[in-house]
């Protein structure tokens, strides 16, 4: 098996499907800190938000990934995930996040299914499955249209941890090392 030392990978997906949970579980299986969902600090603080708000959690999620050395790097959330929401909430992007998106480098983002129940979150906002698989939908359309290195990641609790693991250690090593030479 390769080293898996140097990866940068990223979660993302709709609310509520396990993302910061898969962070910390992958985190703790490298022995790394993986870096937070900037918005839950920045929305925490307010009681609504508007699209410019979207684009400063955006400039700052890029900056925590940027700025994180330890390998492997794990994003709970990164650039696609406020472009989605942009979209998805205002039907319209920020320019800066289109310009950033292609500086992350990630080496396998991790996308989420909507097979875990929605949990009421006062900082969620679509707890309909059908919101949750568009959103689904347009990750997954965004991830095949920029063709990134993804995989799926389903199952509950161990088990999709053992999906993440699986897709770390196995699609990755073809796909990112071709990337990379």
């Amino acid at each position: 098996m390769e080293n898996t030392t140097d990866l940068k990978i990223a979660i993302l997906g709709p609310e509520s499907t396990g993302k910061s949970e898969l962070a910390n579980a992958l985190a703790n299986h490298f022995g790394v800190t993986f870096i937070p969902e900037y918005a839950r600090t920045f929305l925490a603080q307010k009681s609504n938000y508007n699209y410019a708000d979207v684009t400063t959690i955006a400039k700052h999620q890029f900056k925590l990934i940027q700025n994180h050395t330890p390998r492997p790097l794990i994003a709970d959330t990164e650039l696609i995930v406020t472009k989605i929401w942009q979209l998805y909430k205002y039907g319209e992007v920020d320019a800066w996040i289109e310009d950033h998106i292609h500086q992350q480098n990630f080496d396998l983002y991790l996308l989420m299914d909507t097979d875990l129940e929605w949990t009421l979150d006062d900082l969620r906002e679509n707890p309909s499955l059908d919101e949750r698989q568009e959103l689904f939908d347009l990750y997954k359309k965004e991830l095949q249209k920029r063709k990134l290195n993804y995989s799926i990641i389903s199952g509950e609790g161990n088990t999709r941890l053992s999906n993440a693991l699986l897709a770390i250690n196995t699609d990755c090593f073809i796909k990112c090392r071709i990337r990379r030479t």
